[in-house]
């Protein structure tokens, strides 16, 4: 075990590897349920308007672990914080996958998405770990095992459960949890002591007082709520046409679709590159364009599995690039409170997937896929207009 302080360099590319594979693993958690809504639904009696409930409690329980536990980050050892975390998300997953009832099965997927931002913790902690020149390429190494496991999660879900059942993933998860809580625990290196010596209450009143502070926090944390907004009208509504005729896919088939998305996660390590040659606004601005374009291809879903594999590639690659320069440009606005800033600016993000996987449900349950691309196009050109009205504000990178 690694006693040492770390350095401000780069974390090794062991490290960065195991913080990649295990931000995956955790918030792979929150999208698992999404292959499995119509099982679920028939499972649990929930009829099509109600299914975006699975996903929305899961997306609050995130949100509300964003707020109240990633600034932990600042105030205790994140070492010992990762890993007792992740030892309680193992415990909620198991908790899902053996889940009686309705009430059972929310209760636990609150407590999943809570303790799931445990991949924001690491976010924070590998960019704390590195020196401010090479911290926009690490930050997007590290985002591409995010990005990796939000897109494989439908893959690997709809493949489980067809083999053994939606409960396996869950039971499957805990193990797959549980196992990298103890390699991070023997492969971190011991925390430097916290720059941060506040209340909690004080410390959470800080995110909101840094939010409020500054102009570039508040824009970047809007342009996560919409773009995360049209990612998740996609991927929470896709599976009710997709498992419909004519399609009526299996759960593997629906998941694999992920596959596709999963060519996004290459906007991670390109996003944080450009943004570290001060590429910022044209790296969001082109991404946001694509963001937009997408909806296109992605409105004939019921026509062509085509055209939804490339508006899935072209909507995944736009929202990682935007999400990774997000992340960098936020980082520097305070790196001593580098978790409550970025656990503040995932709220937004929560709170945009919790929008789109309500919205989207009750979209289609109302007109069907072409209200669903309606409303995912409207997220896409209300983020595309904010970012060209304060492009010009140099405070907002």
């Amino acid at each position: 075990m690694n006693t040492a302080l770390a350095p401000p360099g780069p974390p090794s590319a062991r490290l960065i590897l195991l913080f990649a594979v295990a931000c995956g693993s955790a918030v792979a958690n929150v999208y698992f349920a999404q292959p499995l809504l119509v099982t679920l639904g028939e499972q649990f009696a929930l009829g099509p308007g109600l299914l975006g409930a699975i996903v929305a409690i899961t997306q609050l329980g995130y949100a509300a672990g964003l707020f109240l536990l990633v600034p932990l980050g600042d105030l205790v050892d994140r070492r010992r914080l990762i890993t007792l975390q992740l030892g309680l998300l193992a415990a909620a997953l198991l908790l899902a996958g053996l889940a009686p009832g309705t009430a059972a099965l929310l209760t636990a997927l609150t407590a999943v998405g809570a303790l799931a931002v445990i991949a924001q913790t690491m976010v924070a902690a590998a960019a704390h770990l590195t020196a401010p020149e090479l911290r926009g390429r690490v930050v997007g190494a590290v985002t591409s095992g995010v990005i990796t496991g939000i897109l494989l999660a439908r893959t690997v879900a709809g493949v489980v459960a067809d083999l053994a059942g939606w409960r396996a993933v869950y039971l499957f998860s805990a193990v797959v949890t549980a196992t990298l809580a103890v390699l991070l625990r023997l492969a971190l290196p011991t925390d430097r002591p916290p720059t941060v010596t506040m209340p909690y209450r004080r410390l959470l009143a800080s995110t909101v007082a840094l939010f409020a502070r500054h102009p570039l926090l508040r824009v970047r944390g809007m342009l996560a709520l919409l773009v995360f907004a049209a990612f998740s009208t996609l991927w929470s509504s896709v599976v009710q046409p997709l498992s419909s005729p004519p399609w009526s896919l299996t759960h593997t088939a629906i998941g694999a679709f992920g596959l596709a998305g999963a060519a996004g996660a290459a906007a991670a390590g390109a996003a944080g590159r450009w943004n570290d040659r001060g590429l910022a606004q044209r790296t969001t601005g082109t991404a946001l364009v694509l963001l937009t374009v997408s909806w296109l291809p992605l409105a004939f879903t019921r026509q062509s599995l085509w055209a939804l594999a490339v508006g899935a590639i072209l909507l995944d690659f736009a929202v990682q690039a935007v999400h990774v320069t997000n992340q960098s440009l936020i980082y520097a606005v305070h790196p001593d409170a580098g978790s409550r800033i970025i656990g503040g600016y995932m709220v937004f993000y929560s709170a945009g997937s919790a929008l789109g996987a309500m919205g989207s449900s009750a979209a289609y349950a109302a007109a069907g896929w072409t209200a669903v691309s309606a409303l995912g196009a409207a997220f896409s050109c209300a983020a595309l207009l904010l970012w060209a009205t304060t492009r010009r504000l140099g405070s907002v990178g």
